[in-house]
């Protein structure tokens, strides 16, 4: 079950020029499932990332970065070739023999492509705590390879899947300076959500002719208002990456700033395709019913808007509340409540679902009715709005219920 989600069109998915992807079967886990992607990429490409703050990160994160950092501190003129990507195995929490894995995985493609090891980046999700099977993964090499094409992006959608139900695909056009540009983005997750980052894998993709110095803060800065604004039970997976991948094929001015014309409508493209991905997880959150956006207002600054916000999206009583459509509104006062902002003046806050206004000056407010908070709750997408009542800062989150559905599914996940 979705939130108002449904799968691509791949005629609606985009070829990004400089781009292929190819998908095969290589029985990581199980038979007979595509599970292993190759994204290849035309010489020149900037490719940048952002991971997990998960401490115990898995094997194939760890050398993501090693490669990029050797990759962008290269005097010599070397860029990304190839990320591959397979599920069913996380190769987390598989030490010495997980590094060495994930190692010869990007070599063993790299041998294939004729490139350098430090120009793969191996992806990994799936199962924790298992050795990756190495030998079937290089052995779905060729397959993958040969596969590869330009419009295959709804195919790979679906080859990075785990417990998702759909696959996560979107694209966009825009011109700068009378060019066309390309933008498109895969995602997967529907478990293990919680911000930076969430059990998710995001890899975007545009033409855009970028300044490859640019790339890194643009990473962090996509990630920070989609990815990292996400959760759907409060778990930091040990394999987030979000990568962002720029061609530089198309054939208008470099964007060497944010600031011109052309970068400020490159950039609100770019942050609006990877909204929609972020988005797209928490629809397919695992057993979710409602899509819940949280907006707090009215802070100091982001950051205890941040902590109210997450406070809220994080609470199972909260949750399991919008599940049953029970407008039990008490439980995102308390959560608000003990979010950490130590000063809060509690007969200062607000409350309002959708357009309902629930609390004013930290009370109930007199015209508020059950019924019309019942009718919002029983809504598919719902608006909580906190008013703290403290200065100008404001921020939101994107959560989901918690259904009967996500407990059964995570008791099975091995099964």
């Amino acid at each position: 079950m979705t939130v108002n989600l449904q799968a691509p069109n791949p005629d609606h998915v985009l070829a990004v020029p400089g781009v292929r992807l190819g998908i095969a079967e290589a029985g990581v886990r199980k038979v007979g499932r595509k599970d292993l992607t190759v994204i290849l990429l035309d010489e020149g490409s900037a490719v940048s990332g952002v991971f997990t703050q998960n401490r115990y990160c898995a094997a194939p994160v760890q050398v993501c970065r090693d490669h990029l950092k050797q990759v962008n501190a290269s005097q010599a003129d070397t860029h990304v070739r190839a990320l591959i990507i397979n599920t069913g195995n996380a190769n987390a929490g598989t030490g010495a023999k997980g590094l060495a894995d994930a190692r010869a995985t990007a070599e063993a493609l790299a041998e294939i492509l004729k490139s350098k090891p430090q120009q793969v980046l191996p992806f990994s999700t799936g199962v924790i705590m298992e050795n990756l099977p190495v030998d079937r993964i290089v052995a779905g090499m060729p397959a993958a390879i040969a596969d590869a094409q330009a419009k295959h992006w709804a195919k790979a959608a679906e080859g990075i899947m785990t417990t998702d139900t759909v696959p996560k695909a979107f694209s966009a056009q825009l011109v700068l300076s009378g060019q066309m540009v390309t933008i498109t983005g895969i995602s997967k997750g529907a478990g293990m959500i919680r911000p930076n980052m969430a059990t998710m894998l995001g890899f975007l993709a545009t033409d855009a002719n970028i300044d490859p110095a640019l790339l890194p803060a643009l990473a962090t800065d996509m990630a920070n208002a989609s990815f990292n604004r996400i959760t759907i039970d409060g778990d930091t997976s040990t394999n987030d990456s979000f990568i962002v991948m720029a061609t530089r094929k198309a054939a208008h001015p470099v964007i060497s700033s944010w600031d011109s014309a052309d970068g400020q409508t490159l950039r609100t493209a770019l942050m609006s395709v990877a909204q929609k991905l972020a988005h797209a997880i928490v629809r397919d959150g695992e057993g979710a019913t409602k899509f819940i956006t949280v907006r707090v207002e009215g802070g100091k600054t982001s950051e205890e808007c941040l902590l109210a916000a997450y406070a809220i999206a994080h609470s199972p009583l909260v949750k399991t509340a919008f599940f049953a459509s029970d407008p039990n509104l008490g439980r995102i006062l308390a959560a608000v409540g003990y979010a950490g902002i130590h000063d809060l003046d509690q007969d200062l806050i607000g409350l309002y679902l959708d357009d309902v206004c629930v609390v004013q000056n930290g009370g109930r407010n007199p015209a508020y009715q059950e019924a019309d908070g019942q009718r919002v709750m029983k809504q598919s997408e719902i608006t909580i709005k906190v008013l703290l009542g403290r200065g100008q800062a404001v921020d939101t989150v994107w959560t989901c219920d918690l259904s009967h559905d996500y407990v059964s599914i995570n008791a099975d996940y091995r099964s």
